[in-house]
Protein backbone atom coordinates (compact mmCIF):
# COMPACT_ATOMS: atom_id res chain seq x y z
CA UNK A 1 0.00 0.00 0.00
CA UNK A 2 1.04 3.60 -0.82
CA UNK A 3 2.94 5.58 1.49
CA UNK A 4 1.77 8.82 2.92
CA UNK A 5 3.92 11.32 4.60
CA UNK A 6 3.33 14.16 7.92
CA UNK A 7 2.13 17.09 5.67
CA UNK A 8 4.98 19.72 5.60
CA UNK A 9 5.56 22.92 3.67
CA UNK A 10 7.07 21.65 0.39
CA UNK A 11 4.84 18.87 -0.09
CA UNK A 12 2.40 18.21 -2.17
CA UNK A 13 -0.59 15.33 -2.79
CA UNK A 14 -0.11 12.43 -5.50
CA UNK A 15 -3.61 10.74 -6.36
CA UNK A 16 -2.36 6.95 -6.08
CA UNK A 17 -6.03 5.16 -5.26
CA UNK A 18 -9.02 5.44 -7.36
CA UNK A 19 -12.28 5.81 -5.93
CA UNK A 20 -13.07 2.09 -7.01
CA UNK A 21 -10.39 0.37 -5.16
CA UNK A 22 -11.24 2.20 -2.18
CA UNK A 23 -14.84 1.19 -2.42
CA UNK A 24 -14.42 -2.66 -2.96
CA UNK A 25 -11.40 -2.01 -0.32
CA UNK A 26 -13.99 -0.61 2.32
CA UNK A 27 -16.82 -2.54 1.44
CA UNK A 28 -15.22 -5.50 1.93
CA UNK A 29 -14.01 -4.39 5.38
CA UNK A 30 -17.27 -3.72 6.56
CA UNK A 31 -19.00 -7.49 4.69
CA UNK A 32 -16.63 -9.57 6.63
CA UNK A 33 -17.88 -8.58 10.19
CA UNK A 34 -21.35 -8.25 8.60
CA UNK A 35 -20.87 -11.66 6.83
CA UNK A 36 -19.94 -13.44 10.40
CA UNK A 37 -22.69 -11.63 12.25
CA UNK A 38 -25.05 -12.99 10.29
CA UNK A 39 -24.47 -16.30 10.42
CA UNK A 40 -24.06 -16.29 13.75
CA UNK A 41 -26.95 -14.58 14.52
CA UNK A 42 -29.29 -16.97 12.08
CA UNK A 43 -29.85 -13.76 9.82
CA UNK A 44 -29.39 -15.89 6.99
CA UNK A 45 -31.17 -13.73 4.25
CA UNK A 46 -28.67 -10.81 5.07
CA UNK A 47 -25.93 -13.44 5.11
CA UNK A 48 -26.42 -14.80 1.75
CA UNK A 49 -26.71 -11.37 0.38
CA UNK A 50 -23.61 -10.22 1.82
CA UNK A 51 -22.21 -13.46 0.24
CA UNK A 52 -23.39 -11.92 -3.45
CA UNK A 53 -22.21 -8.43 -3.06
CA UNK A 54 -18.72 -10.06 -1.83
CA UNK A 55 -18.44 -11.60 -4.67
CA UNK A 56 -19.89 -9.20 -6.88
CA UNK A 57 -16.74 -6.78 -5.89
CA UNK A 58 -14.70 -9.57 -5.97
CA UNK A 59 -15.37 -10.50 -9.65
CA UNK A 60 -15.54 -6.87 -10.45
CA UNK A 61 -11.65 -6.38 -8.88
CA UNK A 62 -9.96 -9.05 -10.41
CA UNK A 63 -11.18 -7.65 -13.48
CA UNK A 64 -9.99 -4.13 -12.34
CA UNK A 65 -6.72 -5.60 -11.64
CA UNK A 66 -6.22 -5.85 -15.48
CA UNK A 67 -7.43 -3.18 -17.33
CA UNK A 68 -7.70 -0.64 -14.15
CA UNK A 69 -5.75 2.37 -12.78
CA UNK A 70 -1.82 1.74 -12.58
CA UNK A 71 -1.63 1.13 -9.04
CA UNK A 72 -4.53 -1.17 -9.56
CA UNK A 73 -3.47 -3.60 -11.83
CA UNK A 74 -1.70 -6.70 -10.85
CA UNK A 75 1.35 -6.68 -13.10
CA UNK A 76 2.40 -3.08 -11.59
CA UNK A 77 2.57 -4.87 -8.23
CA UNK A 78 2.99 -8.18 -8.00
CA UNK A 79 6.57 -8.89 -7.52
CA UNK A 80 8.85 -12.23 -7.02
CA UNK A 81 8.35 -13.87 -3.90
CA UNK A 82 12.23 -13.14 -2.95
CA UNK A 83 11.64 -9.50 -3.77
CA UNK A 84 8.96 -9.50 -0.68
CA UNK A 85 11.37 -11.30 1.44
CA UNK A 86 13.76 -8.54 0.42
CA UNK A 87 11.21 -5.62 1.42
CA UNK A 88 10.75 -7.48 4.87
CA UNK A 89 14.30 -7.52 5.54
CA UNK A 90 14.76 -3.85 4.66
CA UNK A 91 11.35 -2.72 7.11
CA UNK A 92 13.32 -1.29 9.81
CA UNK A 93 14.83 0.92 7.85
CA UNK A 94 12.63 4.32 8.43
CA UNK A 95 14.12 6.43 5.22
CA UNK A 96 12.83 4.25 3.00
CA UNK A 97 12.34 4.88 -1.06
CA UNK A 98 8.56 6.05 -1.65
CA UNK A 99 6.30 3.34 -1.93
CA UNK A 100 3.32 4.45 -4.70
CA UNK A 101 0.97 2.09 -4.42
CA UNK A 102 1.54 -1.66 -3.41
CA UNK A 103 4.56 -2.77 -2.07
CA UNK A 104 6.57 -6.45 -2.98
CA UNK A 105 5.17 -8.12 0.14
CA UNK A 106 1.79 -6.01 0.27
CA UNK A 107 1.16 -7.11 -3.13
CA UNK A 108 1.41 -10.92 -2.01
CA UNK A 109 -1.36 -9.95 0.76
CA UNK A 110 -3.58 -8.75 -1.63
CA UNK A 111 -3.51 -12.23 -3.39
CA UNK A 112 -4.10 -14.08 -0.55
CA UNK A 113 -7.09 -12.21 0.80
CA UNK A 114 -8.58 -12.18 -2.92
CA UNK A 115 -8.03 -16.01 -2.75
CA UNK A 116 -9.16 -16.53 0.49
CA UNK A 117 -12.10 -14.71 0.31
CA UNK A 118 -13.53 -15.84 -3.39
CA UNK A 119 -12.80 -19.23 -2.33
CA UNK A 120 -15.50 -18.26 0.89
CA UNK A 121 -18.22 -16.78 -1.29
CA UNK A 122 -17.50 -19.38 -4.37
CA UNK A 123 -17.83 -21.85 -1.97
CA UNK A 124 -21.30 -20.73 -0.33
CA UNK A 125 -22.75 -21.04 -3.56
CA UNK A 126 -22.43 -24.80 -3.63
CA UNK A 127 -22.77 -25.39 0.46
CA UNK A 128 -25.91 -26.44 1.96
CA UNK A 129 -26.09 -26.72 6.10
CA UNK A 130 -28.92 -29.25 5.47
CA UNK A 131 -31.03 -27.04 8.38
CA UNK A 132 -30.94 -22.82 8.05
CA UNK A 133 -30.03 -22.35 3.95
CA UNK A 134 -28.99 -23.56 0.76
CA UNK A 135 -26.53 -22.15 -1.69
CA UNK A 136 -28.32 -21.45 -5.26
CA UNK A 137 -25.63 -24.31 -6.50
CA UNK A 138 -25.78 -26.76 -4.22
CA UNK A 139 -28.63 -29.03 -5.83
CA UNK A 140 -26.64 -28.50 -9.38
CA UNK A 141 -24.09 -30.85 -7.91
CA UNK A 142 -23.92 -33.94 -6.05
CA UNK A 143 -24.53 -34.24 -2.24
CA UNK A 144 -20.40 -35.19 -1.43
CA UNK A 145 -19.28 -31.97 -3.27
CA UNK A 146 -22.05 -29.65 -1.99
CA UNK A 147 -20.85 -31.29 1.35
CA UNK A 148 -17.42 -30.62 0.76
CA UNK A 149 -18.35 -26.88 -0.88
CA UNK A 150 -20.07 -26.50 2.56
CA UNK A 151 -16.85 -27.49 4.65
CA UNK A 152 -14.47 -25.74 2.78
CA UNK A 153 -16.91 -22.30 3.51
CA UNK A 154 -16.58 -23.08 7.54
CA UNK A 155 -12.85 -23.69 7.53
CA UNK A 156 -11.70 -21.14 5.07
CA UNK A 157 -13.31 -18.02 6.97
CA UNK A 158 -10.52 -18.66 9.77
CA UNK A 159 -8.06 -18.10 7.09
CA UNK A 160 -9.77 -15.18 6.32
CA UNK A 161 -9.46 -14.19 9.88
CA UNK A 162 -6.09 -14.67 10.12
CA UNK A 163 -4.99 -12.75 7.26
CA UNK A 164 -7.21 -9.79 8.61
CA UNK A 165 -5.74 -9.80 11.71
CA UNK A 166 -1.96 -9.92 9.70
CA UNK A 167 -2.97 -6.89 7.71
CA UNK A 168 -3.98 -4.88 10.48
CA UNK A 169 -0.66 -5.68 12.43
CA UNK A 170 1.15 -4.84 9.09
CA UNK A 171 -0.66 -1.57 9.05
CA UNK A 172 0.41 -0.72 12.69
CA UNK A 173 3.78 -2.28 12.47
CA UNK A 174 3.99 0.09 9.38
CA UNK A 175 2.73 3.18 11.17
CA UNK A 176 5.22 2.40 14.90
CA UNK A 177 8.27 1.68 13.04
CA UNK A 178 8.68 3.06 9.54
CA UNK A 179 6.28 6.12 10.56
CA UNK A 180 4.42 5.28 7.20
CA UNK A 181 0.62 5.98 7.48
CA UNK A 182 -1.27 3.42 4.74
CA UNK A 183 -4.79 4.30 6.19
CA UNK A 184 -5.37 7.60 5.25
CA UNK A 185 -4.47 7.46 1.56
CA UNK A 186 -7.19 4.65 1.04
CA UNK A 187 -8.93 7.07 2.37
CA UNK A 188 -8.74 10.07 0.60
CA UNK A 189 -6.69 8.67 -2.60
CA UNK A 190 -3.70 10.16 -2.31
CA UNK A 191 -0.66 10.65 -0.53
CA UNK A 192 1.93 13.43 0.11
CA UNK A 193 5.06 13.44 -1.20
CA UNK A 194 7.91 16.19 -1.41
CA UNK A 195 7.87 18.83 -4.28
CA UNK A 196 10.67 17.72 -5.41
CA UNK A 197 9.61 13.76 -6.13
CA UNK A 198 10.00 12.97 -9.87
CA UNK A 199 8.90 9.51 -9.82
CA UNK A 200 6.42 8.11 -11.54
CA UNK A 201 2.28 9.23 -11.25
CA UNK A 202 0.00 6.88 -11.61
CA UNK A 203 -2.68 6.96 -13.89
CA UNK A 204 -6.12 6.68 -13.21
CA UNK A 205 -8.69 4.66 -14.70
CA UNK A 206 -11.97 5.14 -16.55
CA UNK A 207 -14.79 5.55 -14.36
CA UNK A 208 -16.81 4.70 -17.16
CA UNK A 209 -14.66 1.43 -17.62
CA UNK A 210 -15.16 0.94 -14.06
CA UNK A 211 -18.99 1.45 -13.83
CA UNK A 212 -19.70 -0.94 -16.99
CA UNK A 213 -17.24 -3.76 -14.91
CA UNK A 214 -19.10 -3.27 -12.12
CA UNK A 215 -22.76 -3.71 -13.62
CA UNK A 216 -21.37 -6.54 -15.39
CA UNK A 217 -20.53 -8.47 -12.06
CA UNK A 218 -23.05 -7.99 -10.47
CA UNK A 219 -24.74 -9.02 -13.58
CA UNK A 220 -23.14 -12.39 -13.68
CA UNK A 221 -23.98 -13.31 -10.42
CA UNK A 222 -27.88 -12.32 -10.71
CA UNK A 223 -27.72 -14.64 -13.70
CA UNK A 224 -25.51 -17.38 -11.47
CA UNK A 225 -27.93 -17.24 -8.59
CA UNK A 226 -30.95 -17.27 -11.24
CA UNK A 227 -29.94 -20.43 -12.74
CA UNK A 228 -29.21 -22.01 -9.45
CA UNK A 229 -32.47 -21.40 -8.41
CA UNK A 230 -33.80 -22.65 -11.53
CA UNK A 231 -31.86 -25.76 -11.68
CA UNK A 232 -33.09 -26.85 -8.30
CA UNK A 233 -36.72 -25.88 -8.96
CA UNK A 234 -36.16 -28.49 -11.78
CA UNK A 235 -34.45 -31.23 -9.63
CA UNK A 236 -37.33 -30.27 -6.66
CA UNK A 237 -39.67 -31.48 -9.60
CA UNK A 238 -38.07 -33.93 -11.41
Amino acid sequence: MARETTPLPGTRRLKVWDPWIRLVHWLIVLLIPLSWWSAETHRFDLHVLSGYTMLTLLLFRIAWGFVGSHTARFRNFLASPLEAVRHLGHFRRRQAAVEIGHNAAGGWMVLVLLGLLLAQAGSGLFADDEIFTRGPLARAVDPATSALATSIHLRVFWGILGAAVLHILAILAYRLVRKQNLVTPMITGALRLPVVYRGPVPRMGSNWLAAALLAAAAAAVWALVQWGSAQGSASAFG
